[in-house]
């Protein structure tokens, strides 16, 4: 499932750039790169509706660290 940009728009402002776990700043442009300032928009529960409430800005560090992705 793939989080359409309108809530990932609405997430990212929620989270103020930053990681929600951990607080690390990020860059917008850096979606989906694994740069020091990248990131992902993650489901907080797999199989649930793309919304915001099932949105979190995470850096690619926390996001390797969630069950979904491996660990």
């Amino acid at each position: 499932m793939v989080f359409p940009n309108s809530v990932v728009n609405i997430a990212w402002d929620k989270a103020k750039g930053r990681c929600e776990r951990c607080g690390k700043e990020l860059f917008k442009a850096a979606r989906g790169k694994e740069t020091s300032l990248g990131w992902e928009a993650h489901h907080k529960v797999a199989g649930v509706p793309d919304t915001t409430s099932n949105c979190e800005i995470l850096c690619q560090e926390c996001h390797k660290k969630t069950k979904s992705y491996g660990g």
